[in-house]
């Protein structure tokens, strides 16, 4: 496991040289606020995260509900039973196997794993602008259709989950890199994702944080390259359609 510190924000790492998986704990002042829970033997290296920040962890947030974000989520529950966990209302329903859209949904299926043995569920259901300790919760669909982000609003950090990936070169949720394809394969819907990134970007994060990558600080310029790669790759589908 990698372990690196920007400020408040602490991203712990899993399988950082062959598929690099992140989950991040963010620092309050006597607590601990874990972001996503990576894989399924990675609870005792989070544990150990938190045990050498010297805090506890009070509190489990999900970015969405995919097997390498909640894999470690049931071993982490039976070892703190009092950690509320915290995902999006949509996403709710993914976490207990549920694929099916939404009337106003884009038809597009819903792609990506999803563990069907997973126990925990979810003690609170987000909203778009939620507070949650020092963090502020964005909804960011694209990815699945109840992704959220969470912007820190003391550094203006964001996590993203997988709505960006910063490995084999920045790329908006659904747009392919060839070094890393996998967050692209698992994306719901691209013409979504897009707009999350926009609305992503008018935050003005001074850190953003995925899923799978790593940290960038002042990732302005960075992710306008995304946005307008993303575009360009969404105008040339929609012209060889016409």
């Amino acid at each position: 496991m990698r372990f690196i510190r920007k400020n408040t924000v602490y991203q712990l790492t899993f399988l950082p040289r062959f598929f690099p998986v992140n989950c991040y704990l963010i620092e309050e002042d006597e607590e601990l606020t874990l972001i996503d829970a990576a894989l399924p033997y990675s609870a005792k290296g989070i544990l150990k995260a938190a045990e050498d920040i010297g805090k506890p962890i009070t509190r489990i947030l999900l970015t969405h509900a995919h097997e390498d974000h909640v894999g470690a989520l049931d071993a982490l529950k039976q070892n703190l039973p009092n950690v509320s966990v915290y995902v999006s209302e949509r996403d709710n329903r993914l976490m207990s196997g549920d694929r099916s859209l939404d009337p106003n949904e884009p038809n597009t299926p819903i792609r990506g794993g999803v563990l069907k043995k997973l126990q925990t569920r979810a003690d609170v259901l987000l909203k778009e602008g939620d507070r949650i300790g020092s963090l502020i919760a964005i909804a960011t669909p694209g990815h699945t259709p109840g992704s959220m982000s969470f912007l820190d609003t003391r550094n203006d950090a964001c996590i993203v989950g997988d709505a960006f990936q910063t490995i084999g070169g920045i790329a908006v949720s659904g747009y392919f890199q060839p070094l890393f394809p996998f967050p692209a394969m698992a994306t719901w819907n691209k013409e979504v994702a897009l707009k999350s990134a926009y609305k992503i970007r008018e935050y003005r994060p001074s850190l953003l944080g995925a899923g799978h990558g790593n940290m960038l600080e002042q990732p302005g310029t960075a992710i306008d390259r995304a946005i307008a790669n993303a575009e360009r790759n969404f105008k040339s589908i929609q012209a060889g359609k016409e």
